[in-house]
């Protein structure tokens, strides 16, 4: 049994690398206080309008700077030193944090100070998380990069599942303006974690001013990297046509049953994908014995197509329950292997804009799924719309994976592992 738990148990050697280490307890902090201030944001802006259109302006306001900085943040990511980048972002996180605690507290009551606060925050949240994403490679030893990321995940899917929950509790207990304040206190303590990393200058050994040819030159390299290409590709796949969260409040009271003021239905259905994605992190020990990345891209989206096909038909609870978490784990697959592909073929020269270019597909994708599902939702039902989307799925990667066949044919081996100063890009 202890043998056979070290197979599929997750792989936790990385922690045994001390600078790793601080970097991951960090994500730990930040996975659930992050999720504090985001049921804390929408909780406030519409007690304070009573409108759930300002909840989806504050939405949209918040995806604009990540999607924006998202890209300038990983360009930045590889011309400074990581580190240093770290430290800078991760104060900025933390400073809005304590503001927008201070405003609830002494009840300003301003919706566009809110919504302005969130702006600024994801402004240094999309400058944060490339620079973080591209650090691993060089905390770690390459074999054990896919245990790494695979940590990294499973951390930001136990926030994803347990600290809604949290701030759900700790709400009518403490009140709302204690959730920005706990998650600012968690932020101030990832600052001396993140202090206490390694520095991590460019490799050459020069630190520069990011310019707008840097971002330019991040598209010219992702252009003639198939593989790079593909994983973007796939995962846009798997989100626009795959993801119905935009279907769950009319499924929750119309297929489950609910009632009309949101019930248990609800909160199982948002809290499905995450659980199942959380329990593949902790038995996903086998996945640093698998070296054919981009074929577990490829069978990962399909059952995630597959899982969303099951959900789009089922009438039971339980039945839609268990296919949505069949789909996060099979998220959570191809998160790992995509973002091993990711680690692995890029240099580190573009590796923090190859994470910029990440972060605007995964921000994006769910943003354009809530957009495509709701209006077919609305034209063929929500159970048809999540079907046929699952199918669409399953056909769009087959399609993909025929026309760009350096998916199928990629293998990890730690030799392959870009970022020494010697590999360079055509150009670059």
């Amino acid at each position: 049994m202890r043998r056979l738990l070290g197979k599929v148990a997750i792989d936790t050697r990385p922690l045994k690398v001390s600078a790793y280490r601080r970097l991951w307890l960090s994500t730990v902090v930040t996975a659930i206080g992050s999720q504090l201030t985001a049921v804390a944001v929408p909780k406030q802006v519409y007690d304070i309008t009573g409108s759930s259109g300002w909840v989806g302006v504050s939405a949209g306001v918040a995806l604009v700077p990540l999607l924006v900085f998202g890209l300038w943040g990983g360009a930045v990511a590889d011309v400074v030193d990581r580190r240093k980048l770290l430290v800078v972002t991760n104060i900025g996180i933390a400073v809005t944090s304590v503001l927008l605690w201070l405003q609830a507290a002494f009840d300003v009551r301003s919706v566009w100070i809110v919504i302005a606060l969130l702006g600024l925050q994801q402004v240094f949240f999309a400058a944060n998380a490339p620079a973080r994403s591209a650090s691993i490679a060089r905390l770690v030893p390459a074999e054990m990069l896919p245990a790494a990321v695979a940590l990294g995940s499973t951390v930001m899917m136990f926030g994803g599942v347990f600290g809604p929950m949290l701030a759900g509790a700790l709400m009518p207990v403490v009140g709302l303006s204690t959730l920005y304040l706990v998650d600012a206190v968690a932020l101030t303590l990832t600052i001396w974690a993140v202090w206490k990393l390694p520095p991590m200058p460019p490799l050459d050994g020069v630190s520069r001013r990011p310019a707008v040819a840097d971002v330019l030159a991040g598209f010219r390299y992702l252009a003639v990297q198939k593989i790079l290409l593909a994983s973007f590709l796939l995962d846009i796949i798997a989100m626009v046509f795959g993801m119905p969260r935009a279907l769950f409040p009319e499924m929750a009271e119309k297929t489950f049953g609910d009632p009309a003021g949101g019930g248990l239905a609800l909160g199982w259905l948002f809290a499905a994908i995450p659980l199942g994605a959380m329990l593949c992190g902790l038995l996903s020990g086998w996945t640093s014995r698998v070296y054919r990345h981009g074929v577990g891209v490829v069978v990962a989206i399909v059952a995630w197509g597959l899982a969303m096909v099951g959900f789009g038909m089922s009438h039971a609870l339980w039945l839609a329950v268990v296919f949505l978490a069949i789909g996060g784990a099979a998220d959570m697959i191809s998160m790992v292997f995509r973002s091993a592909i990711l680690q692995t073929a890029a240099t580190d020269e573009m590796r923090g804009r190859m994470q910029g270019v990440f972060i605007v597909v995964v921000a994006g994708g769910p943003r354009l799924a809530d957009l495509l599902h709701g209006t077919t939702g609305a034209a063929i039902g929500p159970g048809a719309a999540t079907a046929w989307g699952g199918v669409a799925v399953v056909v769009a990667t087959a399609l993909a994976a025929v026309a760009i066949p350096a998916v199928w044919r990629y293998r990890f081996t730690p030799e392959s592992v870009g970022g020494t100063a010697s590999t360079r890009w055509p150009g670059g």
